[in-house]
């Protein structure tokens, strides 16, 4: 299922028709549920919990003890180093599987992920689409995306080459603030709207629109 409706679709690929009436830029707008999966985020939260048991276990190994002996019958006896070191790889392994399986819950693996790793996985999966569906398809590489994903609550503005070359990257700060800000207030469909026409404005006053231009790529919404 997906974030936005039929009409939010309209609204956006009309906001790129608008903003492409006044420049050779072509502006293509991707809408992510996600950048990436951060399998391996939840791989390194179990370890650390494994690892964090078993360092536990081997600096106050008597309360784990206690808590066996009870368990098995309250009868204590002497623990041999071989049971001790079957105990310490027990402990670890079932840390190991309840971090796993806690950190595969969307929610928990999201909010265990560090910031800058979802920026800079973001970033990347921008790049990707970018590359994709952007780069080098149009006559006078003039292609720019606008990249939104939900689930890291990151956007992306990424442009060709010859853009990048003229426009700093600061440049799209305005267009960045614009659009979060009415995605913050969930107007998602909005925000893309507003971004697209801010970039358009950048786009007309270092590419403007010549008389035979025409449109390269599509105006749609995409949605992944």
């Amino acid at each position: 299922m997906g974030y936005l409706s039929q009409d939010d679709h309209t609204l956006v690929s009309d906001a790129v028709a608008r903003a492409e009436m006044t420049t050779s830029g072509e502006i293509v707008t991707v809408l992510a549920d996600r950048s990436d999966s951060y399998a391996d985020v939840a791989l390194v939260w179990a370890a650390g919990l494994s690892f964090t048991a078993m360092s536990l276990f081997a600096m106050l190994p008597q309360p784990f003890l206690d808590l066996w002996d009870g368990l098995i019958g309250g009868w204590s006896h002497e623990w041999t180093t071989g049971e001790l070191a079957s105990m310490t790889i027990g402990l670890g392994l079932i840390a190991f599987v309840l971090g796993w399986l806690a950190a595969s819950w969307d929610p928990l693996r999201f909010a265990l992920t560090p910031g800058p790793v979802k920026t800079a996985r973001t970033h990347a999966r921008a790049i990707k689409h970018f590359k994709v569906g952007a780069e080098r398809r149009t006559h006078g590489r003039t292609g720019v995306l606008l990249y939104l994903s939900m689930r890291e609550h990151r956007a992306e503005i990424v442009a060709d080459e010859p853009i990048a070359a003229i426009v700093p990257a600061e440049v799209w700060g305005e267009a960045m603030a614009d659009m979060l800000g009415e995605i913050r207030q969930g107007r998602v469909a909005e925000g893309l709207a507003v971004g697209v026409r801010d970039v358009g404005k950048v786009l007309s006053q270092h590419f403007p629109r010549a008389d035979d231009d025409e449109n390269e790529l599509p105006d749609r919404l995409i949605e992944v």
